[in-house]
């Protein structure tokens, strides 16, 4: 072939094991919000403090937010059941790099 045309090199991405980013979230000390299960109206905000296998998840300077009234409620610290979580997002994207 000629003409100078030339293919874009291939970028490999790395899988990133669910468990790896929570830690990241900790480590980083990010402030992260939950989706809960079968309660769409309802967001939990916090610093995640632990975790475990199960996903349950120690939250520290919580606070649950309404979507429909956008009103706001401090929980404190808390421990919410990894069978109650539907999504974890960070609050602060540009913090944890993948």
């Amino acid at each position: 072939m000629s003409g100078g045309f030339k293919m874009a090199p291939k970028v490999q991405k790395v899988m990133v094991q669910p468990i790896n980013l929570i830690f990241r979230f900790l480590q980083n000390r990010s402030r992260v919000q939950i989706w809960l299960y079968e309660n769409v109206n309802l967001r939990i905000e916090g610093h995640i403090l632990g975790f475990d296998e199960y996903m349950n998840i120690v939250l520290e300077s919580a606070e649950e937010y309404n979507i429909k009234s956008k009103t706001r409620k401090a929980l404190g610290t808390i421990m919410l059941k990894g069978d109650n979580i539907t999504l974890i997002q960070n609050l602060n994207p540009d913090e944890v790099k993948v």
